[in-house]
């Protein structure tokens, strides 16, 4: 069988080497280009998945025009994800964006309009969508077990966007200090800030979650660093007609949750009609509240099978069947959350409650 072909373009998210991985990885995958306008970006990559050197590109069209891929993985900046979008997708390739979906809700549909118009399927990859622990949450939430969901408070965050880069490699304080002043992740102008960067995952998760419902009021808050131009603290309150939710991101917890979790512990906790779920990141175990059970058991977090271990296993498995993207990945899901990051982002700038926006 011929192999699907893959190609990486836009290193500005670290996280571009761990779905490089991903691709190198997958047995019907070929890896088949990169692109970054920067090549020392490319270097680690280059050398992780021992790529040639007419496998490396600086210009995306000869990129796309040289390789023909099925798939394109985009990581740009926040406020650069239209942009992107609608330069690749005339070459008619599916695209996955790393997240968060765009800076914007008018970004985002943007890249919505630019895929419709490809004809090609567009997937926001949200990485806590392939944790074993929120999939199980999932699950019994589909299953039933704690009833209609009403509530769902998220906490979310890290020690910083700079203290690691691939692989969850750590940077000492020295690398931090000397990138932070140039990193896109702090300029207002690229979508930084933990708001932007981070929030959507507490709101599409949330969505998921709630099988799509949405918040009618959005209120939030930010934090005012000295001598940065983005927060690193933000939390958002969503009244639903079924009640209130809770969303909060973080830049600078004590340690990472991959490591050691910070306190507060990040994760979910999730609060239905008959019942409650606690899910924690990288949580071997859930805990699950239930009317037959009120004082709560632990429930071992799912062992996840493929194609549903990674996004690339997910993509590849949408080509074999010939399926649309669907879940927490699509953009009918990311679209609501972005909806309400856009309505947090002016609430927090107008210092009042606003109605979801549209």
């Amino acid at each position: 069988m011929a192999k699907y072909k893959v190609v990486g373009i836009n290193f500005d998210h670290f996280h571009m080497g761990d779905l490089l991985r991903h691709a190198y990885d997958h047995p019907e995958v070929e890896l088949v280009g990169i692109c970054d306008l920067q090549p020392e970006r490319m270097l680690d990559a280059v050398k992780a998945f021992s790529l040639s050197e007419d496998a490396v590109f600086t210009d995306y069209q000869k990129c796309l025009e040289t390789t023909q891929p099925d798939l394109a993985i985009l990581c740009p900046a926040a406020a650069e994800h239209g942009e992107w979008v609608e330069k690749v997708a005339p070459f008619g390739c599916d695209i996955m964006v790393e997240k968060p979906f765009a800076a914007t809700l008018a970004e985002a549909d943007r890249m919505i309009a630019a895929m419709n118009a490809s004809g090609r399927r567009l997937a926001i990859n949200w990485p806590l969508a392939w944790m074993p622990s929120h999939c199980t949450a999932k699950r019994l939430i589909d299953e039933g077990q704690i009833g209609d969901v009403i509530e769902v408070h998220h906490y979310g965050g890290n020690r910083g966007p700079l203290w690691h880069v691939a692989d969850k490699i750590e940077r000492t304080k020295e690398q931090v200090d000397k990138e932070k002043p140039n990193s896109w992740f702090y300029k207002a102008s690229a979508g930084g800030g933990s708001l932007l960067d981070y929030a959507g995952y507490g709101t599409t998760l949330a969505t998921w979650y709630m099988n799509g419902r949405k918040p009618i009021e959005v209120t939030c808050v930010v934090d005012q660093p000295v001598g940065l131009e983005v927060d690193e603290h933000s939390i958002i309150i969503c009244r639903y007609e079924s009640g209130l939710s809770k969303m909060e991101t973080r830049w600078g917890t004590f340690t990472d949750p991959w490591t050691h979790q910070p306190q507060p512990k990040c994760g979910f906790v999730i609060v239905g009609t008959d019942g409650t779920i606690s899910s924690l990141d990288y949580g071997k175990t859930i805990n699950i509240q239930t009317r037959d059970c009120p004082e709560g058991k632990p429930v071992p977090s799912d062992v996840l099978q493929a194609p549903r271990q990674d996004p690339v296993q997910y993509m590849v498995n949408l080509f074999n069947e010939e399926r649309d993207v669907e879940g927490i990945l699509s953009t009918k899901i990311s679209r609501i959350g972005q909806q309400i990051v856009d309505s947090a982002v002016r609430s927090a700038n107008e210092k009042r409650t606003v109605s979801l926006l549209n």
